[in-house]
């Protein structure tokens, strides 16, 4: 038989409140009773509670190693979150905002970027045409290089037998031999 009961707790740690919500699973099997405690949740930040140790105790958990990482974290955030906004206003969103002389900014690298992606776009069938001509001398090497392979397998199995030639004989007579 399994009966279990939920229930929501209060404590202090470090003179933070937590609340936690368990889960008390009683069983009892072959004449022994387990129980089982679970932790469901909670709700408490943990950085709030390492902090008011850190005060209370006067243990230093965090060295100067991880201030600078802490400090950089919070620039690269900072910098993700004004690359964000530039991308929106690239995009032509949240432009209201803007000065005359940003959006004046913004107008001259999207026509800069335009530039830029027309002469990509007429690069291209130019880099086209030169590897096409670069596989067609490959292409024409290779057939080279097979027939000269078949023509030394030939002359491979040409070797092995008695040489032969050809005669031609004409089947009609040669008429202007007659006049």
């Amino acid at each position: 038989m399994t009966s279990y009961k939920e229930d929501i707790i209060s404590c202090r740690c470090f003179g933070t409140r937590i609340s936690l919500k368990i889960l008390l699973l009683i069983r009892r099997k072959a004449s022994k009773v387990l129980v089982h405690l679970a932790i469901v949740s909670a709700t408490f930040r943990l950085i709030d509670m390492l902090d008011r140790y850190q005060r209370l105790s006067g243990n230093k958990l965090w060295d100067a190693k991880h201030e600078n990482l802490q400090n950089e974290i919070d620039r690269i955030k900072k910098e993700n979150d004004s690359m964000q906004i530039e991308l929106r206003h690239l995009k032509g969103e949240d432009i209201t905002s803007l000065t005359y002389e940003e959006l004046i900014g913004y107008e001259e690298a999207l026509e800069n970027g335009l530039t830029n992606i027309r002469e990509r776009k007429d690069e291209i069938p130019k880099i086209m045409r030169k590897r096409e001509q670069v596989l067609e001398e490959e292409n024409k090497h290779l057939i080279y290089l097979m027939q000269q392979n078949e023509m030394a397998a030939m002359g491979d199995y040409q070797a092995d037998e008695p040489p032969f030639s050809f005669s031609v004989q004409p089947m009609q007579p040669n008429l202007q031999e007659r006049m």
